[in-house]
């Protein structure tokens, strides 16, 4: 009887994705997760270092977009429009936003991030973009180009997801 070597089962990943588990382990990718997981708690240790709820935080992000009304807001934040009234509150109540009224609809107002709203942001992110900063300049032309790329695909493959 001729003793043929058998391959192992394959593992969960291997099943339902398709592609060897190996393939799925390189340094590139590995270091892509865990730069995933990284930029998942940022929200949250923002929002905690400004006593801040993690809507409060994702409001004033929207806001640096521009000024918007607070039905739009509740849309962007997946919450109810009374909730999104707290939130705006809660916001006002420390000066980080202000209620405007609406350019074109004196009925209606908006809502855009203060000077301190704007401050209490950046003032956390401050390090975090000066970090990437010094990153970004240490590459080269075509170093840049082939990051670029490696970030454009990666885009693209987690947008499938949306």
């Amino acid at each position: 009887m001729k003793d043929t070597a058998r391959r192992p089962p394959a593992s969960p990943v291997e099943a339902r994705v398709g592609l060897p588990a190996a393939s799925l382990q390189t340094p590139s990718l590995r270091l892509l997760r865990e730069l995933l997981d990284v930029a998942a708690q940022v929200p949250a240790a923002v929002a905690r270092r400004a006593d801040l709820s993690h809507n409060e935080l994702q409001t004033l992000e929207l806001l640096f977009e521009g000024p918007t009304g607070p039905a739009d807001l509740a849309r962007r934040l997946g919450v109810t429009t009374a909730a999104s009234s707290g939130i705006v509150a809660r916001l006002e109540s420390r000066g980080h936003v202000a209620r405007t009224p609406h350019v074109s609809d004196g009925r209606r107002h908006q809502v855009a991030i203060t000077e301190s709203g704007a401050a209490e942001v950046i003032g956390h992110l401050a390090p975090m973009f000066a970090g990437l900063h010094e990153v970004d300049a240490g590459l080269d032309d075509d170093e840049r180009a082939v990051v670029e790329a490696y970030l454009v695909g990666t885009i693209a493959a987690l947008r499938r997801l949306l």
